[in-house]
């Protein structure tokens, strides 16, 4: 079985969304199960256009020149094609392949409010928030998602949006993203949060920073870095004074243990972003016994496993965990629920029981 993964971006060539790093770590997982796995995504600077990755072919076209991947791919000849998000891609792909299985997978669908916070606070500046958003959103994107053999989401909440979003009749069936379970983790002794992802102007990093200005007593590290230099600089020149702030740069989970160090160590996880689909860090850092304090909530994740805040009251949800350890209990609790969903293994069984059960339908 040959499977292509259709993804915005992958996790490798200084891009490290979230999108990006399922798409790598799926096609990673796929190879090592036997099959044949080719990815297409938009070139990055310093990326040629065929590059081997964990033994993932991965095909890559001119950013700004989508339609350029109409060849890739029908060069692709894969049986399934398997889009992580919802994108012009998705549309392109099923022009190329019409008699090929097609697989959604809405892992952050956006409606017109989620638009709004995303060009009211963008990731870079210019034109790329608007680009990016016709890339997601158009009728063409519509139209694919209704015509796939089988749309999943990555949490309930997304598809729901994306039922509303593509006028879909029936819900979206969960597919879990895979996540590594470490099997024994080794917290501080004493109080570490952490901060993990982009610093980009719609996560609204200075708030954790702010906090840990605030909070001489707890340390504080924040890993990651904003795709827009002048202002992850003026982060950087702002707050790492800070005595309990350790401040790291963007980390390779596929290329190094830091990441993983850092939610080992790590009592809480803060998210202050206004908007989130359900983060991957959510998940990564359950696994690793860490409770969650966060602006967002998706699924309920925040209130079930941490202390779902604003930015007003990060301070006051940060002193509810650490008081009597309440971190503790909620975080092997998150620890336990994830693993029963999301194991990297388990997810992936499900990953190949839906292909199977797709190609045994094939016509062709």
């Amino acid at each position: 079985m040959r499977i292509c993964l259709i993804s915005g971006e992958i996790f490798a060539w200084n891009k490290f969304g979230g999108f990006g790093r399922s798409t790598r770590w799926i096609g990673r997982e796929l190879v090592r199960r036997g099959y044949d796995v080719c990815a297409v995504v938009p070139r990055r600077a310093g990326q040629g256009r065929v590059e081997a990755l964990d033994g993932i072919t991965v095909y890559s076209f001119p950013m700004w020149s989508p339609l350029a991947g109409v060849s890739l791919y029908h060069q692709c000849n894969a049986d399934i094609y398997h889009s992580q998000q919802p994108s012009l891609g998705t549309a392109l792909a099923m022009l190329a392949a019409p008699r090929r299985k097609h697989v959604v997978t809405c892992r952050d669908i956006k409606l017109d409010q989620d638009w709004h916070i995303e060009q009211r606070l963008p990731s870079r500046p210019g034109l790329a928030a608007k680009l990016s958003r016709l890339y997601e959103d158009n009728s063409l994107v519509g139209w694919a998602v209704r015509r796939a053999d089988a749309v999943v989401c990555a949490y309930a909440g997304t598809g729901r949006k994306a039922m509303q979003r593509f006028g879909l009749s029936v819900e979206p069936a969960h597919l879990p993203s895979p996540i590594h379970i470490p099997e024994h983790v080794e917290k501080s002794a004493t109080p570490l949060v952490c901060y993990v992802g982009r610093w980009d102007r719609r996560k609204r990093p200075q708030y954790f920073f702010e906090l840990a200005s605030q909070r001489p007593d707890i340390q504080f590290v924040a890993v990651g870095m904003a795709q827009d230099t002048e202002w992850d600089a003026y982060l950087r020149e702002t707050y790492s004074p800070l005595p309990n702030l350790t401040l790291h740069g963007f980390a390779d989970q596929f290329e190094g243990g830091l990441l993983s160090d850092v939610f080992d160590k790590s009592w809480i996880l803060i998210n202050t972003s206004p908007r989130e689909g359900l983060p991957t860090s959510f998940l990564e850092a359950a696994a690793h016994r860490c409770a969650v304090l966060a602006c967002v909530n998706p699924d309920g994740f925040t209130e079930r496993y941490g202390c779902h805040v604003t930015a007003d009251t990060l301070a006051k949800g940060l002193d509810e965990l650490i008081q009597e350890n309440r971190w503790r209990a909620l975080g092997e609790q998150a620890c336990r629920d994830v693993r029963a969903v999301y194991e990297s293994s388990r997810a992936m069984d499900q990953h190949e029981a839906l292909y199977v059960s797709l190609l045994a339908t094939d016509k062709r």
